[in-house]
């Protein structure tokens, strides 16, 4: 009997499971957070339904009724009567601007921000310190020597004295982010690729370039609403009719008698529409060329 017991294998402990906790518990409800986002909703919603409205209304109406009602009869006037105005010619004027400032600031930008990655020297090390106090300098403040520099070259009234101070004063954060992109490509490719016999332009061309594109299309879409949106360099550096950008065309609908507010605000739409059509395109390039440009 008792060697019967000793053969018997001992009975294992069952680990006896937890008890269930039950429904997990929904989070309550942060109204505080949820009254600010309404708060801030409406902020921002009533200026564009403000500008979208007005655009569709006479001059009349705009008098006559409040500023949030709706327009009693809608019309197109005010849009058609942009292409009157020279409306086409701005916006034709403000995409050579923008295209030739991201060129301009992609085709410099990214070559020196791969130099300043890959040469650990201290003259390089230099030259980005002083891209960054690039930063620091604000376009008011040497606005004069600009325009003595742009007609010395006699390039007063035309598209490229814009191009060119804007293209320069983009650089300093262009190159910030796209050297944080590049910083975030492991070593171990480059030396992989300089094992194999890879010159450095073909590395450039070969691992540089694609992996970079987040950061290339988020300084691209940077740039070009700031060169969009510019104001400064083009009421200073340009004088005739033929070479005014939208920012500047927006004053057409300005006289000594008062202001065209439902033109202006037609103006305003048409404006916007590609600068939204850029965002939506490369939104989701944007963020994560940002969250790699700055996560170091």
């Amino acid at each position: 009997m008792s060697l019967d017991l000793a053969r018997r294998p001992a009975h294992r402990s069952r680990s006896v499971p937890p008890p269930s906790a039950g429904p997990r518990r929904r989070g309550r409800p942060n109204f505080p957070a949820g009254i600010a986002a309404t708060v801030w909703l409406l902020i921002v919603a009533v200026p564009v339904y403000f500008v979208v409205i007005t655009g569709f209304r006479s001059q009349d109406q705009y008098i006559e009724q409040g500023p949030l009602d709706l327009p009693t009869s809608p019309t197109l006037d005010n849009f058609t009567s942009l292409f009157d105005l020279g409306f086409t010619r701005f916006l034709t004027n403000s995409l050579v601007v923008a295209f030739g400032t991201v060129a301009l600031v992609l085709a410099v930008a990214l070559p020196a921000a791969y130099a300043i990655v890959r040469n650990p020297s201290r003259s390089v090390r230099s030259m980005f310190n002083v891209f960054l106090l690039g930063l620091a300098v604000p376009a008011q403040a040497v606005i004069v020597p600009i325009y003595l520099i742009i007609t010395r070259l006699q390039l007063y009234d035309t598209l490229l004295a814009i191009i060119l101070p804007t293209a320069a004063f983009s650089l300093p954060i262009a190159i910030v982010v796209l050297t944080s992109t590049l910083r975030d490509i492991p070593g171990e490719l480059y030396e992989a690729m300089t094992v194999d016999g890879a010159t450095p332009a073909r590395v450039f061309g070969r691992l540089v370039l694609p992996l970079s594109r987040p950061g290339l299309v988020s300084v691209g879409i940077f740039v070009g609403l700031g060169a969009w949106n510019g104001f400064l360099f083009p009421l200073v550096l340009t004088q005739s009719q033929d070479q005014r950008v939208l920012p500047l065309g927006l004053w057409n609908f300005q006289s000594q008698y008062g202001t065209n507010v439902p033109g202006l605000m037609a103006a305003v739409v048409l404006s916007a529409l590609p600068v939204l059509a850029l965002y939506l395109f490369g939104r989701r390039h944007l963020l994560s060329g940002l969250a790699a440009g700055f996560g170091k």
